[in-house]
C-alpha cells in the first residue's frame, strides 16, 4: 500500500525565516535541538528546549547513542531570533534517571509550570515542575510509568487543574502502539485522577499508529483549541534519516474542546494542520518526516505554533484563530 500524500491547511503559514534554533545556536555541546516549550516572558519571550549532545550521524550509523540530553533555555524579543542561556539549566542522572527530555511551559496565575519526559531504568514518567525564574526546578509529582506529552491547561477549570496526556499501553492494546490522548484531573497539581478519554487514534483519519497532546491548550471564544501530534506507519518505509529504518511520519493535528467539559469534543480537524512538507521536515535530519507541536500562544487573533522538525531543529508557523476554529468544526 503506498503511503498517501499528506499536506498542511492552507491556513497555516510557516515563518519565512524557519528554522529559529538549531544546534548551531547552542554555546554547548549540541547535535539536535527539537521539541520546545514557549511562552511570553517579561516583555518578549522564552523557550525552554531538548538538546541531545555527543553523537553525530556517522557515529549513530556505527551503532553508538547519544551521550547525553539536557535541557536549554532561550530569550527572544520577538520569538523569531533566539539567544541561548550560556548553559544547559537542567540535566539528571543518577541510579535511577537516565534522562529529562521533551519540556513544555505553561503560566497558571502567577506560576510557570514545566512538564517533562523522564526515561527511568523502570519505565517512562512523565512530571510536573515549578519555577519562578526558569533556570531553577522544584519537581511536584511523577506519574508512574509508561506516560508522556503531559500538557497543562493554562488555567483551573471548575476549580480543578487539568492536564492532556498519552498514556502508553501495550499489552491491552493488542501488544502495539496505539496510543491515545487522555485528560486528567487535580486539586493541587500533585494528586491526580478522575481520567478520561478524549480522543483516540482511530478519530484522526490520518494517523494510523499514535496520537498525542502536543502544546499547551490554547483559549478561544469558541473552546480549547488543542494542538496534537499524530503518527501514520508505513513500514516498507525505510532508510528516512539517520537510522537504518524510520517507518513513521509524525504530523500535527488539531481539535476544540469544551471550555467547561474539556473532556467533550467539540470538532477533530480531519485533515492534518501541518505536514512534513518544507527541506528541513523532510530531508537531512535525525528522523525525517517528523513535526512534532509543542508550543502555542495568542498574537493578536492569529496563534503561533512552534514545533520541532526532524527531530533535530526548531521552527515556528501561524494561523488566524477563526480558521483554526472553522477547521475543527467543519467536518463534525
Amino acid at each position: 500500500m503506498q503511503t498517501p500524500i499528506l499536506t498542511s491547511l492552507p491556513c497555516v503559514q510557516r515563518f519565512p525565516g524557519n528554522p529559529v534554533l538549531t544546534c548551531r545556536d547552542v554555546p554547548y555541546e549540541s547535535d539536535l535541538v527539537f521539541n520546545a516549550g514557549v511562552i511570553p516572558w517579561q516583555g518578549g519571550y522564552a523557550m525552554v528546549f531538548r538538546n541531545d549532545y555527543g553523537c553525530t550521524c556517522g557515529e549513530w550509523e556505527a551503532g553508538r547513542r547519544f551521550r547525553g540530553t539536557n535541557i536549554g533555555l532561550a530569550f527572544s524579543p520577538d520569538g523569531l531570533k533566539w539567544q541561548v542561556h550560556p548553559q544547559p539549566i537542567l540535566e539528571i542522572r543518577d541510579a535511577e534517571v537516565q534522562r529529562i527530555y521533551d519540556p513544555r511551559l505553561t503560566r497558571i496565575e502567577d506560576s510557570v509550570y514545566m512538564t517533562f519526559a523522564m526515561d527511568t531504568n523502570h519505565g517512562l514518567r512523565g512530571g510536573i515542575a515549578e519555577t519562578s525564574d526558569l533556570i531553577h526546578y522544584e519537581i511536584l509529582s511523577l506519574t508512574v510509568p509508561d506516560n508522556r506529552n503531559m500538557v497543562l491547561f493554562p488555567e483551573k477549570i471548575n476549580g480543578m487543574y487539568m492536564r492532556l496526556e498519552r498514556p502508553m499501553p501495550v499489552y491491552s492494546r493488542r501488544r502495539r502502539d496505539r496510543f491515545d490522548i487522555w485528560l486528567s484531573e487535580s486539586p493541587d497539581l500533585i494528586h491526580w485522577g478522575r481520567s478520561e478519554l478524549v480522543a483516540g487514534v482511530e478519530d484522526f483519519p490520518f494517523a494510523n499508529d499514535k496520537i498525542g497532546p502536543g502544546a499547551p491548550p490554547v483559549k478561544t471564544s469558541r473552546g480549547w483549541l488543542v494542538f496534537t501530534h499524530t503518527v501514520d506507519r508505513d513500514d516498507t518505509r525505510g532508510r528516512n534519516g539517520w537510522e537504518t529504518t524510520w517507518t513513521k511520519r509524525y504530523c500535527a493535528g488539531v481539535m476544540l474542546l469544551d471550555l467547561e467539559n474539556p473532556s467533550h469534543v467539540l470538532g477533530i480537524c480531519h485533515r492534518p494542520l501541518l505536514a512534513p512538507e518544507a527541506p528541513f521536515e523532510t530531508d537531512g535530519g535525525f528522523r525525517n518526516h517528523v513535526i512534532f507541536p509543542t508550543a502555542a500562544f495568542l498574537k493578536e487573533e492569529k496563534v503561533w505554533i512552534y514545533y520541532g522538525a526532524a527531530d533535530t531543529v526548531i521552527a515556528v508557523s501561524e494561523a488566524r484563530v477563526q480558521d483554526l476554529v472553522d477547521a475543527c468544526l467543519e467536518d463534525d
